[in-house]
C-alpha cells in the first residue's frame, strides 16, 4: 500500500468485518503494516469520529459516523424509495427473505432487504446488509456470474476469492471447475439455485437485473429462507413472481439514475 489514503481505508475496511474491536497489532499484522503506521491511522480515524478506543489500551473499534454516512447517502440516492414496495411485495407473497445487490462499477452490493417470514425459523442477514456479495457461494453471486462470460467469470471469482472470509455451507464451489458448473447451469435455466452454500442451512435462489434499455445486467434480487423449508421446488415456485420484480425493479431504475449510476459511468454509457 503506497498512500495514506489507501491504509486509511485498508483499517476501516478491517474494523468493519471486526464490530467488536480489534488490536493494533491484530490489525497490522492483517494488513502487513507497521504497528506504529497503524497507531497513528487510528488516532487520526479516532480525531475524526470514525473510530473509537473500546478501552484504555486497548482495542479499536468504528464508530456509527461511517455507517449514518453511508446510510443517508444511500436513502439520497433514492433507491430505498424506488425498490422497497417492490421487494416488500415480493417478501409479503413468498413470506421468506427479499434481497437486493447492485453493482457499482466494482462490486455487487447488497443494498435492499425484505423479510417475509414473521415468525417460525427464518434467516435474518443484518450483518450482511451493504456488505459486498460473495460471488462464489451466493445465489446473487452466481446469478451475477451468469451474466458474464466464462473468462470474466473466472477472472472475478478468483480476484474476490473462492472462499467466505466467515467460512461458507458444506455444498459451497469447492473449486473454480465446481463453479462455472454452477454458472453454465443458471445460464441456462435463467436463475441460480442453491442449497448450503453461502451459509449450512439456507437455500436461495436469485435472477439478474438487467437494464431495460440496454439489457446489461446492473443487479440481482433473490429469495432465500431455512433449508429445511424453502426447498428447491418451493423456491422454484416462486420464479415467475422472483422474475416480474426483477422487470419492475430495473423499470424503476429509469425514475433516476440511482440504480445505475456507477455502473453506466464505468462503462462509459451514457443512457441519460
Amino acid at each position: 500500500m503506497s498512500s495514506a489514503l489507501e491504509k486509511g481505508l485498508s483499517v476501516i475496511s478491517f474494523l468493519s468485518e471486526h464490530p467488536n474491536g480489534a488490536s493494533v497489532s491484530e490489525i497490522a499484522k492483517a494488513l502487513d503494516l507497521p504497528p506504529s503506521g497503524v497507531h497513528r491511522l487510528l488516532k487520526e480515524l479516532e480525531t475524526l469520529g470514525y473510530a473509537r478506543q473500546t478501552r484504555d489500551h486497548g482495542d479499536y473499534g468504528l464508530t456509527l459516523k461511517l455507517a449514518t454516512t453511508g446510510l443517508a447517502f444511500l436513502a439520497r440516492t433514492g433507491i430505498p424509495d424506488l425498490s422497497q414496495p417492490i421487494l416488500d411485495r415480493l417478501a409479503a407473497s413468498t413470506r421468506e427473505l427479499i434481497r437486493m445487490a447492485l453493482f457499482d462499477g466494482e462490486q455487487l452490493i447488497w443494498v435492499g432487504v425484505s423479510q417475509g417470514a414473521t415468525s417460525g425459523l427464518r434467516y435474518d442477514p443484518d450483518a450482511e446488509h451493504g456488505q459486498i456479495v460473495h460471488l462464489a457461494s451466493a445465489s446473487g453471486g452466481q446469478a451475477w456470474l451468469s451474466g458474464m462470460s466464462d473468462d470474466e467469470a473466472i477472472a472475478a471469482v478468483m480476484k474476490q476469492g473462492l472462499e467466505r472470509a466467515e467460512g461458507s455451507g458444506t455444498c459451497a464451489p469447492k473449486g473454480v471447475a465446481d463453479v462455472m458448473q454452477i454458472v453454465q447451469t443458471a445460464r441456462k435455466r435463467g436463475y441460480a439455485l442453491n442449497a448450503n452454500s453461502f451459509m449450512l442451512g439456507m437455500a436461495a435462489m436469485a435472477v439478474l437485473i438487467r437494464h431495460p434499455d440496454t439489457g446489461a445486467p446492473i443487479g440481482t434480487v433473490s429469495i432465500a429462507g431455512p433449508s429445511a423449508r424453502a426447498t428447491p421446488e418451493l423456491l422454484q415456485s416462486f420464479l415467475p413472481e422472483l422474475q416480474q420484480a426483477s422487470k419492475d425493479l430495473a423499470e424503476a431504475s429509469l425514475s433516476g439514475r440511482s440504480f445505475t449510476r456507477w455502473y453506466d459511468e464505468t462503462l462509459g454509457r451514457n443512457l441519460a
